[in-house]
């Protein structure tokens, strides 16, 4: 006999978290799970290329939580009660064998995000919940002994608690509902997209990456770190998105138009590229300088570079002038392109703003505003940079959730 009923609107990472929670911690709970497309983890099953980067292998909570433009320091505290430590024991429980790349990211080992899926949708069916698609809610409305959730064409959902974790709430018809409650909704902005750049350094040079980069949005802001991948349309890759999460705001405010700063050299200073230079004048004297790149620069991309400085093609390094050697230090370290638009990332395509975080315990995911109405994820006013970081505040805010609607 069910004592009570749970609904939890949005078939992501988040809400399938809080449902398996939610249902093992009280077996006597009926959870309903419902999902508004005709199938469940739609995001879980395109993610990092379709292998799904499950989380980052960043176990010191202070350091994870930097990695988030909005909502560090209320993700800073959840990440105490479940950070990646703890998700990647979960899936590993469960039969998915996890890696770890390089960089930190976490993929499981059969490169396919189709065995998370499956993992996720066991949990829940052994765990009781019951799964529902093509039941996109519209409406939540708080009534005397809990609420009602309205779905398209009609259908009702009594329930004494309420999860709402659909994701971005752009375009959403939720935004209604819950500024009629009494929540306020902080500016939404896409996040995590490719700049279009035309340009002609970079001119026909799509596929050539760029292994160590910092880029900027000038005035101030807060530089990026990382590869760069040059695509057909300008620039992309970790540096490229980690920027647009940060300055996602401003950008919006730009309307995608302006000037990104570039060091092709990564956090290389002014100074230790200069000492660079002096070094290939005096190992490659007789070289020309196109022909001869410092080292971490593709050639082509070298070439385009020298060009722009104002370098003549068959100038050997020895030859090279202070101003030369000037122009160049500038085209290294501070290359200016002009922004024309965004191209956004079908694989990590992510929203800032959303319910703002204060309105929120984020002890239990419940609304300060509402009790008994729990959020979790891309609803949310937080977001994190790319590498895997997204899935696990999905994770995190779906754990604290479920296991606080368990609770009498």
């Amino acid at each position: 006999m069910k004592t009570r009923r749970i609904v939890i609107a949005g078939g992501g990472a988040a809400g399938f978290f809080a449902a398996i929670a939610a249902a093992e911690t009280d077996p006597r709970a009926e959870v309903v799970l419902l999902e508004r497309g005709s199938r469940f983890l739609g995001k879980v099953k395109i993610s990092g290329g379709g292998r799904c980067n499950v989380t980052h292998a960043c176990f010191d909570t202070s350091e994870l939580s930097e990695h988030y433009p909005r909502g560090r320091r209320e993700l800073r505290a959840a990440f105490h009660h479940w950070q990646p430590r703890d998700t990647m024991a979960w899936f590993e429980q469960r039969g998915v064998a996890l890696k770890t790349e390089e960089d930190g990211r976490v993929f499981p080992v059969s490169d396919d995000s189709q065995t998370v899926i499956d993992c996720l949708l066991a949990a829940a069916r052994d765990a009781g919940v019951r799964l529902e698609t093509r039941r996109p809610v519209e409406s939540v409305e708080q009534i005397p002994r809990g609420f009602i959730l309205r779905a398209s064409g009609g259908d009702e959902f009594p329930a004494d608690r309420v999860m709402l974790a659909p994701g971005s709430l752009k375009n959403s018809p939720l935004l209604e509902s819950l500024q009629a409650l009494g929540h306020s909704i902080e500016p939404l902005a896409p996040s995590l997209f490719a700049l279009n750049v035309k340009d002609p350094r970079i001119q026909d040079l799509a596929g050539i990456s760029v292994p160590s980069t910092r880029v900027g949005l000038p005035p101030g802001g807060r530089p990026q770190s990382g590869p760069l991948l040059i695509t057909h349309r300008g620039v992309s890759g970790p540096a490229v998105l980690k920027l647009s999460a940060w300055e996602a705001r401003r950008f919006q405010e730009l309307d995608y138009r302006g000037e990104i700063a570039l060091s092709w050299l990564g956090d290389s200073g002014p100074d230790d590229v200069r000492a660079l230079l002096d070094g290939q004048r005096e190992s490659q004297g007789r070289r020309a300088v196109k022909n001869a790149p410092v080292p971490r620069l593709p050639a082509r991309l070298w070439e385009r570079l020298v060009s722009a400085a104002g370098v003549p093609s068959d100038l050997p390094w020895a030859r090279l002038s202070r101003n030369q050697a000037n122009a160049l230090l500038g085209q290294l370290t501070d290359a200016r392109f002009a922004v024309s638009g965004k191209t956004m990332n079908k694989e990590e395509f992510v929203t800032c703003g959303g319910v703002r975080l204060r309105e929120v315990d984020f002890r239990t995911m419940e609304s300060r505003v509402v009790p008994g109405l729990h959020f979790g994820g891309e609803c949310l006013d937080l977001d994190g940079v790319t590498g895997g970081f997204n899935f696990q505040a999905a994770w995190t805010t779906g754990r604290l959730a479920g296991l606080a609607l368990a609770k009498e």
